[in-house]
């Protein structure tokens, strides 16, 4: 657009004027993107990555465009055949009791192949993908893939409409979590609403409605703040029966800022990381992506998040909703930072959210978040034995089936709650004794009773994953040793090791004998050190991408299989430049505090390029009659509420819902300036001088290579 010769009066710019590119303070904040662009991993980890829609709404993706099944990979080697037979000869595949329990009161089920597509014809959920697993319950797993990960793959696979007791259900097998269903007194109340309006609505139009009846909703329970537990709604209930209080969402306290929250100051890390945690890029099959330890994957439909109107705040606090009562355990910080669980007393029925599921959690999740804490997790258990434990004859969480009877519940919470308290404590123990993260993780064992149930298996999270984590918590990074408190960086230290090691031509000659001796951890570790050295040595990168490889088809946890199997992928093929994420739905958008606006714009914020430099700038949304004053000094921004400077070098007056708008990439406050939305005063080369200091984060930064 071009600069208008003369400046407007008072430096203050109104509709009737041309607007100079310079002042476009905020456009580079959100990228606009086009519908055709996917989500490409995060939604189960509790990321709302998302594209913006012309309604609004949002769309995920979890993997590439019609995912390939059974794609050919390199054979297992000698080595992985026989650490794959330790599984099968150590571990009770003859019990097939969750095989009973998974199929247990099915009502109907979405036909094979149980496909579900959006308003557009393209599948967002496609469980025919995963055929290859076959239907037997018998231990046929492949040479490629661990025997217990096969095991659970094929139990995620048994999809439909089930009743739990009467009164309550689940849809499982259509997203990666599990959506619940009360009936009450005139209508349902659905717990968990899965990842995806379309996953959402297709579970409740083809199976809910004709196989209990066409009721109305009357609330949406949110368990805790991760995607997959709040991301369908919009594919269940209206705005508009919100706000005139015919539905409820019911919330555990500080709900909002936790499902925000984790989706903005690091959502770009993470969702690159999730990429490869839920093996998005990788084809279905045998050697590849078969699992994803919680469920079989993420949805690829629209996401939403509607508001909570009520709030779980306090364990014993009763809640009726239309003659249901739920009594309330609180349990903050332990899956979720914002988390609880609840009593159903009419069905002696207890929900355990996400605390009590058939594997081992994550105390530490690898696509990257806060580390969560065991001993708090095992005490909530506790807590619903101590309140519950005599009464509850059924328990049904937001992944997985359901346990049924006084005993094998109780029994069930003991020993997720015993896994938990064992790893926090063991590592505390051998901390308080000297050892370090790494020393602990390779010796840690669960006790046998634990080690040998099936639900306490490493199929999400892992005992030296977790173990590491509980050290962190509590200790930090730092192990102690003088050695690691300032180590050089991968790419300096790799190409110090090869040149200390003989070279790289020597490294990897030693390096394959240890292949064929099947010592894969090693030579991961030093050819490593090669591949960070040089990023162009083809035979470095091959044996290191046939060492991930071989890993991965060893690893029962479909995380560390897909983290493997993708790094083998990226030092094959390179970094795929798929369409980028966006790590802000504008549900969440809409949803952020500013506050939390004004932190982002701070972790953007270039350090070399602010140096020296200070801008003050007046923030006014008159919607929400909120004042700032926005600064940066010492190449850092800091923020003020309630507050206007004189002699600030620019002021912007808007909205919130406008600046929704800039921040979601449908308009520009260029645009908004023009049309009289927004309103600017002072030196807007300053408001351009700030704009020049933020970064804009590249998706797709390399991982296995430097």
């Amino acid at each position: 657009m071009a600069e208008p010769t003369k400046p407007p009066v008072n430096n203050e710019v109104r509709s009737t004027a041309a607007v100079p590119a310079e002042w476009r303070p905020f456009e580079t904040l959100h990228r606009e993107i086009s519908r055709a662009e996917f989500l490409r991993g995060a939604a189960s980890a509790g990321l709302a990555v998302s594209v913006i829609g012309q309604s609004g709404a949002t769309r995920a993706q979890d993997a590439p465009p019609a995912p390939m099944s059974g794609a050919a990979g390199k054979p297992a080697s000698r080595a992985t055949i026989e650490y794959n037979g330790q599984y099968r000869n150590g571990l009770p595949f003859d019990n097939v009791q969750d095989f009973r329990d998974a199929r247990r009161g099915l009502l109907a089920a979405l036909p094979d192949p149980a496909i579900i597509k959006n308003s557009d014809g393209t599948p967002v959920w496609d469980l025919s993908v995963y055929s290859f697993l076959g239907t037997s319950d018998a231990d046929d797993a492949p040479d490629t893939v661990n025997p217990s990960l096969w095991r659970m793959a094929k139990l995620n696979m048994i999809h439909g409409l089930f009743e739990v007791v009467d009164g309550i259900y689940q849809a499982r097998g259509y997203d990666l979590s599990v959506m619940s269903i009360i009936s009450s007194d005139t209508g349902y109340i659905v717990i968990d609403p899965l990842v995806s309006a379309e996953t959402a609505a297709a579970v409740w139009q083809q199976l809910v409605i004709r196989q209990l009846g066409d009721k109305p909703i009357v609330a949406v329970i949110y368990t805790h703040s991760h995607v997959d537990h709040y991301g369908g709604v919009r594919g269940l209930v209206q705005q508009a029966d919100i706000d005139a209080g015919k539905v409820k969402i019911v919330a555990p306290a500080d709900f909002t800022e936790a499902a925000v929250g984790e989706n903005i100051i690091a959502g770009n890390a993470m969702s690159r990381r999730a990429s490869y945690m839920y093996g998005n890029l990788l084809p279905r099959g045998a050697t590849g992506q078969v699992d994803g330890g919680l469920g079989k994957s993420t949805s690829s439909g629209e996401v939403g998040l509607a508001l909570p109107t009520d709030w779980a705040t306090e364990t014993g606090q009763r809640i009726t909703i239309d003659g249901v009562e739920l009594q309330v355990i609180m349990a903050p910080n332990s899956e979720a930072p914002s988390e609880f669980m609840f009593y159903l007393p009419e069905f002696k029925a207890s929900c355990a959210a996400e605390n009590a599921c058939h594997t081992l959690h994550n105390l530490y999740t690898l696509r990257g978040a806060k580390v969560r804490d065991g001993l708090l997790w095992s005490k909530y258990l506790q807590q619903t034995l101590d309140l519950y434990g005599d009464q509850v004859e059924v328990l049904f969480t937001s992944h997985h089936w359901p346990t049924w009877g006084n005993e094998e519940v109780v029994t069930h919470l003991k020993k997720q709650r015993d896994m938990f308290r064992f790893l926090h404590d063991q590592v505390m123990r051998m901390a308080n004794s000297g050892m370090t993260p790494k020393e602990i993780g390779e010796v840690i064992r669960l006790p046998h009773d634990l080690a040998t149930t099936w639900a306490c298996r490493s199929y999400y999270g892992t005992v030296y994953h977790d173990a590491v984590a509980q050290y962190n918590l509590r200790l930090g990074f730092f192990d102690g040793v003088p050695a690691t408190l300032h180590q050089l960086p991968p790419t300096e230290a790799g190409a110090r090791y090869v040149d200390f090691m003989g070279g790289a031509d020597n490294v990897l000659r030693q390096a394959r004998v240890s292949y064929e001796k099947g010592d894969y951890r090693w030579v991961a570790e030093v050819v490593n050190h090669v591949v960070f050295a040089d990023a162009n040595n083809v035979a470095a990168k091959q044996l290191l991408a046939d060492t991930y490889e071989q890993l991965g088809y060893q690893s029962e946890s479909g995380p560390w299989r897909n983290f493997y199997l993708t790094g083998a992928r990226e030092l094959r093929q390179g970094v795929t430049q798929l369409p980028t994420p966006n790590t802000a739905s504008a549900d969440t958008i809409k949803a952020m505090p500013i506050e939390m606006f004004f932190d982002f714009l701070g972790v953007r914020l270039n350090g070399d390029r602010a140096a020296g430099k200070t801008v003050a700038i007046n923030v006014e949304l008159t919607d929400t009659n909120t004042k700032y004053v926005l600064g940066v000094e010492n190449a850092a921004v800091h923020y003020t509420k309630d507050k206007s400077l004189p002699d600030a070098d620019v002021s912007i007056v808007t909205t919130r819902a406008d600046l929704n708008d800039i921040m979601l990439g449908l308009s520009t406050m260029e645009k908004q300036v023009v049309e009289g939305k927004a309103r600017l005063t002072g030196d807007p080369k300053k408001l351009s001088e700030f704009v020049g200091m933020l970064d804009n984060f590249e998706f797709w930064f390399n991982i296995v290579t430097a």
